[in-house]
């Protein structure tokens, strides 16, 4: 009965307050990462992305004024994770903290004599079990316009490994996807980018990745829907995983978005 509630409620949210669209024209031209996605795809885009908007707050921080264009371009990159899999993977969170610009997050450590520190340090996104993501507009606005990191698809892809718990790169997989597989693919690449992190040997991927699984499966997530080719030539067997799992192939969207 909840789930035809909430279906039905949903609905009439699309039929009565759509994201425009002139607004949503807009929104696709300014993300190339949406290039090559189709029609049909685009359309479904645009009606998660509207009941991302509407079942998120989107709160300012630090000073910042919120612009019309703000809502719908974050709610876009955040709703390609999910393009296939349903706006219930974003469940039992509600609030997006958005400051003008990077800022400064408690941090706690344990040092090898078992002691507990505690600090601040620079970040520019943030996600939170069961609690608020926090993004920096500055870096949303400076990572849009060419392939490379993604703010937002990172603290996105957090809150998906966090389906299942603390974030270790392990987020729930479908029916008829094997844990063997997955950990095997990821244990196997995490390590080989960590020894290459280790030796300041060049990597494909930026070097936060190495932190810890959790770190690098949002990173490679990152990259998977921003430069696939990436993913799939130094990690082909992460690139398999991660394309059941989202049930989406980049490399075919990008490479269709390219041809004449």
């Amino acid at each position: 009965m909840l789930g035809f509630f909430q279906n039905w409620r949903r609905q009439r949210q699309l039929e009565r307050a759509r994201i425009p669209e002139p607004e949503w024209r807009t929104t696709v031209a300014s993300l190339p990462l949406l290039a090559g996605l189709n029609p049909a795809e685009l359309e479904r885009l645009r009606d998660l992305a509207t009941l991302f908007l509407d079942e998120k707050t989107l709160e300012p921080a630090g000073g910042l004024e919120l612009t019309p264009e703000m809502g719908p371009r974050i709610a876009a990159q955040a709703c390609l994770l999910i393009l296939n899999l349903g706006l219930d993977y974003y469940r039992d969170w509600r609030s997006i903290i958005l400051y003008p610009e990077g800022f400064l997050a408690r941090h706690e450590y344990t040092d090898s004599n078992g002691l507990v520190h505690s600090g601040h340090r620079p970040l520019i996104g943030e996600a939170w079990e069961r609690g608020p993501v926090i993004l920096s507009w500055a870096d949303i606005v400076a990572m849009q316009d060419q392939p490379g990191p993604n703010v937002v698809i990172h603290e996105m892809a957090h809150k998906l490994d966090m389906l299942t718990g603390e974030a270790n790169g392990m987020p729930p997989l479908h029916h008829g996807m094997k844990i063997e597989d997955w950990s095997h693919a990821f244990t196997a690449a995490y390590a080989s980018f960590s020894r290459q992190t280790r030796r300041d040997q060049p990597t494909a991927l930026d070097p936060y990745a190495a932190e810890s699984p959790g770190e690098f499966f949002a990173v490679i997530s990152e990259t998977f829907f921003e430069t696939p080719e990436v993913v799939a030539d130094s990690y082909p067997a992460v690139y398999l995983q991660l394309r059941a799992f989202y049930r989406q192939d980049p490399l075919i969207r990008r490479a269709g978005a390219e041809s004449p």
